[in-house]
């Protein structure tokens, strides 16, 4: 029987074309960081990443990047299922304006935020009379990051929406089943690895996000400060070491809250394979 003939190279040569890629672009750089963090004795690292001001930016990025990213999953879902699921006037629009902030600059959109939810922007001018203020507060680093967010969870569930046939549903509904058990029951279970997918991603960029969250956020120490500006500011006053530091500690635990995460997926995957 004749081998069957691939398009690209065999295995070993495309491995270490992967490999290399990687290493160039992923592995090594964040290997220079480890390394220039150890310009530091292990008293001047502790010293730095346990700051009170970089601890209060630890609680605030991934406080609010966890908000956002829960937030993402219950309103992409939403969304995604109104995309799927309905057929409406300007439906290809909306389909269009969730894709925006992938294409949008995020200084772009930290602009356009922080002028519509200062306090005489649109929406700024309504609520704040309110006591509800979102511009220059850490509520506005999560109305940012929802923002940056969103395309994740919506792009990530909309094809298993599509895959789902409407007709499953259909078919427990006249078993009896009400609108409540029919999502817990069939859509849910359908759509948990890829809604679970879509938040790790979501979450992943909201702890990395700097441009739209430093205008809305006003940037004040130990209140709106985030960890990636924490970085840029010991950049910019040449203590690389520093920087370094607070850039590997919020490396281990972004990499912890992702395995976590993927763990979890495996799980949700696993059991749904036995159960079938």
């Amino acid at each position: 029987m004749a081998k069957r003939k691939n398009v690209l190279p065999g295995f070993s040569l495309s491995l270490g074309y992967t490999l290399v890629y990687l290493s160039l672009i992923v592995l090594i750089p964040l290997a220079a960081a480890f390394i220039k963090t150890t310009e530091l004795s292990w008293h001047e690292f502790w010293a730095v990443v346990t700051a009170p001001r970089v601890v209060a930016s630890y609680k605030l990025t991934f406080g609010a990047s966890l908000i956002a990213a829960l937030i993402n999953a219950v309103f992409g879902l939403l969304t995604a299922w109104v995309l799927v699921r309905y057929s409406f006037p300007g439906k290809k629009i909306i389909d269009a304006l969730v894709d925006l902030p992938f294409a949008l600059p995020t200084a772009v959109a930290g602009i356009a935020l922080t002028a519509v939810y200062s306090a005489n922007g649109w929406i700024g001018s309504i609520i704040e009379p309110l006591g509800i203020k979102v511009a220059f507060t850490p509520l506005g680093v999560i109305v940012a990051l929802t923002c940056i967010g969103l395309p994740f969870v919506v792009r990530t569930v909309q094809p298993v929406l599509e895959d789902l046939e409407a007709e499953t549903e259909e078919a427990a509904a006249s078993l009896g089943a009400n609108r409540f058990q029919s999502f817990t029951k069939i859509i849910l279970p359908a759509i948990w690895p890829a809604l679970l997918t879509g938040f790790a991603l979501a979450f992943a960029r909201a702890i990395g996000e700097y441009g739209s969250v430093i205008f809305i956020a006003g940037n004040m120490p130990m209140v709106s400060e985030i960890t990636p500006l924490i970085i840029i500011t010991k950049l910019e006053q040449y203590d690389y070491a520093g920087a370094t530091a607070v850039a590997v500690v919020m490396l281990g635990i972004s990499f912890a809250l992702l395995l976590l995460i993927n763990a979890l997926q495996w799980w949700t995957n696993h059991r749904l394979t036995a159960s079938r």
